[in-house]
């Protein structure tokens, strides 16, 4: 019995992700979007987000939820353009509950994938080394690895969630961990995104590309020291 609900869930999945690349080749305006959402996210420009999600009016709630899901999905698109648009939209407080729910359901659903269609369509959809690298975290720091992750916001929020589907790990303990672990990012960026207008909106920018190059530098120089002493081991 357990091998057969194996099975459905894997049928249904694959069919709902067929669909989806049916709907993009077959309906011209479905895939005239889904070309703007990629143009749009990969900008790394809060205004065009903002103004996107803004245009759809009193489905304004509705589209930030999906988009959540969608950049949950196509890793390693920017989660915190979408954040930072929820807060100067809805509200800080509002934002981030909208950021926060629709960020546990992207979670949930790339667990869900890894976890039935295996690893091989979790490397398709986010990227075969950095689900390596989150397989070094699983192995360092076991189960706590999703909280230490969610905690951390260089460390690619939806591999660490693909990583999570490829492990042993109970779906109750991967949800309690990135719903706690992920809380602080969110009232963080949030508070923040309700802010940026003008030059708060520069500054900010600013300051997040600073930190992003900081823990690039960070990560390949702790990969440098790794390789340099299993060389001296070997």
């Amino acid at each position: 019995m357990a091998e057969k609900n194996k099975w459905i869930k894997k049928l249904v999945t694959i069919l709902v992700i067929a669909a989806g690349i049916m709907s993009y080749y077959g309906i011209p305006s479905v895939r005239e979007t889904m070309n703007q959402v990629f143009k749009m996210l990969a900008s790394g420009d809060f205004g065009v987000v903002k103004d996107f999600i803004a245009s759809w009016g009193t489905y304004a709630a509705v589209i930030s939820f999906g988009l959540m899901i969608f950049q949950s999905v196509a890793a390693p698109l920017p989660a915190f353009l979408i954040t930072f648009a929820n807060a100067n939209l809805f509200g800080w407080w509002q934002g981030a509950i909208l950021s926060w729910t629709s960020a546990m359901a992207g979670a949930a659903l790339c667990f869900f994938i890894a976890r039935v269609l295996g690893r091989d369509a979790a490397e398709r959809l986010a990227s075969k080394t950095g689900l390596r690298q989150v397989d070094a975290f699983f192995e360092k720091y076991g189960k706590s690895t999703v909280l230490v992750c969610r905690l951390l916001p260089f460390v690619s929020f939806d591999l660490v969630s693909y990583g999570a589907g490829l492990t042993s790990m109970s779906f109750g303990s991967f949800f309690l961990a990135t719903g706690i672990g992920q809380l602080p990012a969110t009232i963080v960026y949030s508070y923040v995104g309700g802010m940026l207008t003008g030059g708060a909106k520069l500054f900010v920018t600013g300051l997040m590309i600073l930190f992003a190059l900081s823990a690039l530098i960070v990560m390949a120089r702790k990969i440098y020291v790794e390789r340099q002493m299993k060389k001296g081991e070997e």
